[in-house]
């Protein structure tokens, strides 16, 4: 437990194992009022989404003022790309608390624990608009790494002739063989997905697997897509075979170095909603370096 003085009381740092979900939602949803995005309210959304990213509540921290939580930061901790890493899924301070460095001490408190936790690397995700937040992150030691693209909206295609879809299970699949996994964010990562309510298919061409998608059909969240091989024509058939689980789609997260997915994707008439930065920080001795 730590503790810090920001001119406006005493307020002290801990982790949030002992957190009641309830009081950590209302405090969420209370620092993200008036966000850049709409964020969702169904706290039962936060519930699985926290859980199939794997975030571990003691390693995740929170600023209380005596008893009452103010700010926090949640995180997401796992083994990705050969190193334990904590993503930071989620960052606020309510209102009346901003401008106190608040973020800043909670990562003070949390790099050494997290050190002592075997955890190399943190990760987070940030709003490319959000300059103050990415001005904040970098005084810390994070620095950006990649630039996501995101999506929503109905799929419009010229032609949407039916396409024969062969659906599997995640054993069923050998992600070895599939590519971009790490240009993939990590909630659409193959270790989070594996946790939620994804169905995964291939679209055939000419009984032959030519691409691949994963979504959440009662949403329409597309985790992931991508060609396994063949020409252009081949983005065609996958939406097509998209489609005919959801014409709806939201896509969170296109790595922009993916020119010709994001250029299919802007031919398609969906909108781009928001671009965000991946930010790395790695940690040596409890401590950015």
């Amino acid at each position: 437990m730590g503790s810090t003085n920001t001119g406006k009381s005493a307020l002290t740092v801990k982790d949030l194992r002992h957190i009641d979900f309830d009081e950590l939602m209302d405090c969420f949803l209370l620092a993200f009022e008036n966000y850049f995005v709409k964020m969702p309210t169904d706290r039962n959304y936060y519930w699985e989404r926290w859980k199939n990213a794997k975030v571990n509540f003691k390693l995740s921290y929170g600023m209380f003022d005596q008893e009452k939580l103010i700010g926090f930061i949640i995180n997401a901790v796992d083994h990705r790309n050969g190193a334990l890493t904590a993503f930071n899924t989620g960052t606020g301070v309510i209102p009346e608390f901003r401008g106190l460095n608040i973020v800043q001490s909670i990562y003070e408190y949390a790099l050494p624990d997290l050190k002592r936790n075997g955890v190399v690397n943190c990760s987070l995700e940030v709003i490319v608009k959000n300059e103050r937040a990415i001005r904040s992150y970098q005084s810390i030691g994070f620095e950006i790494i990649k630039k996501y693209k995101c999506y929503h909206g109905i799929i419009d295609l010229e032609n949407s002739d039916s396409v024969d879809l062969e659906e599997l299970s995640f054993d069923q699949i050998d992600w070895k063989t599939f590519p971009g996994n790490d240009y993939y964010s990590w909630d659409n990562q193959k270790e989070s997905i594996q946790r939620g309510n994804f169905r995964f298919f291939q679209v055939l061409n000419h009984t032959s697997p030519e691409s691949f998608f994963a979504i959440h059909p009662e949403n329409g969240y597309l985790a992931q897509f991508d060609l396994l091989h063949g020409d252009n024509n081949g983005w065609d058939r996958l939406f097509s075979g998209i489609k005919q689980i959801s014409s709806t789609v939201k896509i969170n997260n296109v790595d922009d170095r993916l020119t010709k997915k994001i250029d299919y994707l802007n031919s398609i008439g969906l909108v781009n909603s928001v671009d965000q930065y991946e930010m790395r920080l790695k940690i040596k001795d409890g401590k950015a370096f």
